[in-house]
């Protein structure tokens, strides 16, 4: 039987209980999420038929503040799904240092197939039937999968309307225009980036003659591209969801850009080979960077990995069992919880905005990025050296150690 990304998330958290003889009264607590909402809700069509949708709003622990998480808008949405992402964001939350818990949520929907105004309408209703458990002190959501800064905007203002007052906190990734923040776009990717020079700078990789491989162009991928590059590194190979291309003397972030642009894929771009999205993860490069789905590096495939430098962009782009198979060879990987938290942490510096009536400059908002990202690295760096662990397993001892304290000092256990 197949694990479920649930399944996962408890045996990554269960390996760094066990390291460091966590009191089972707080395992017990922490394996599942705190609260879970489950609805069915209809939504008209344009065309006036009406259609049942299912969505779920997972709350996993608020020990550390209010709970933190996107809203997807994907038709492989789970109960399951939405549990593993929970926890994994109150894991996130925790190594960057913010004051927030995990959470996550999601409706079972192909946002492809619906118009915008079926959209807004399925938007506005899930929100409508959360909003008694979210809040700018309870639960903040934010984008995710197939959402955007748009569906963001029709959530802030749903709930504004049942609270009656301007509530732009109660979520992130808004517009600018209605208290976004610059440089939120972009942040994820940068929180890659960053995450990779650090990395670099303790294994001693030059980057000015470093080699990456990128799997995924979307928001995460096309941003870390965009950063590295910067940084000197030759991003030689990248994909999206169609395939890939390798070019050995490196691919241009406008280049790749503006070519997608055009052609909606970056295949056949000239000069470049085509290959699959397997192939670019086995390539010879120094980094690679998988920025798409989950389990893509497993088992079957993780003794063919070449890269020495691994940055997950996705969420759980690693399987526990490929985790053991890279630390054995030597490989460093930065786990998602780490290398991905760039996202949720320019959230907060969003969040923070709002309720000051705050507006930084994104010179402001990249240098406090940067400072929360080189703060996480360093923390679990030396977390993972002095257990002489894999740093995914560093990143959860140094996470779940600080809610196991919090969770202490409050009365939970």
């Amino acid at each position: 039987m197949q694990k479920t990304q649930y399944d996962i998330a408890v045996e990554q958290f269960q390996r760094a209980a066990d390291l460091m003889k966590l009191d089972q009264n707080v395992q017990e607590i922490l394996r599942k999420p705190r609260r879970i909402l489950s609805i069915n809700f209809p939504v008209k069509m344009d065309d006036g038929r009406i259609l049942l949708y299912q969505g779920f709003r997972s709350q996993h622990n608020n020990a550390l503040g209010p709970y933190k998480g996107g809203i997807r808008y994907h038709p492989n949405v789970t109960i399951e799904e939405v549990k593993a992402l929970s926890m994994w964001m109150t894991w996130k939350c925790a190594v960057a240092g913010i004051p927030f818990g995990g959470a996550k949520g999601g409706v079972t929907v192909n946002p492809k197939l619906l118009s915008k105004h079926e959209l807004e309408r399925l938007s506005r209703t899930f929100f409508s039937l959360i909003s008694e458990i979210v809040g700018p002190f309870r639960d903040i959501p934010a984008p995710d999968v197939y959402t955007d800064s748009q569906t963001m905007a029709w959530f802030m203002d749903e709930y504004s309307k049942t609270e009656r007052n301007n509530a732009n906190a109660v979520v992130t990734g808004k517009p600018l225009i209605i208290g976004g923040s610059l440089g939120r776009d972009s942040a994820t990717g940068k929180g890659v980036a960053v995450s990779v020079e650090e990395a670099a700078r303790h294994l001693k990789i030059d980057l000015k003659k470093a080699t990456c491989a990128i799997q995924g162009w979307g928001n995460v991928g096309s941003f870390a591209h965009m950063f590295l590059e910067e940084a000197g590194v030759k991003v030689v190979a990248v994909s999206d969801s169609k395939g890939g291309i390798h070019k050995k003397t490196g691919l241009w972030f406008n280049e790749v850009a503006a070519y997608k642009k055009k052609n909606t894929s970056m295949a056949n771009l000239p000069a470049s080979e085509n290959i699959s999205n397997e192939e670019l993860l086995e390539l010879d490069v120094d980094i690679l960077v998988p920025a798409a789905l989950e389990d893509v590096i497993t088992e079957n495939n993780a003794r063919n990995i070449k890269a020495k430098l691994v940055a997950e962009g996705a969420n759980g782009p690693t399987t526990p069992e490929a985790d053991d198979i890279l630390f054995k060879k030597g490989v460093t990987l930065i786990p998602d919880i780490l290398a991905n938290s760039g996202g949720v942490s320019t959230s907060y510096l969003e969040w923070v905005q709002n309720l000051q009536h705050l507006w930084w400059t994104a010179e402001e908002v990249d240098h406090r990025l940067t400072a929360i990202m080189k703060k996480a690295f360093a923390e679990v760096w030396k977390t993972s050296q002095e257990q002489n662990v894999d740093m995914r397993t560093g990143a959860y001892v140094y996470a779940i150690g600080k809610v196991r304290d919090a969770m202490q000092i409050r009365g939970w256990v």
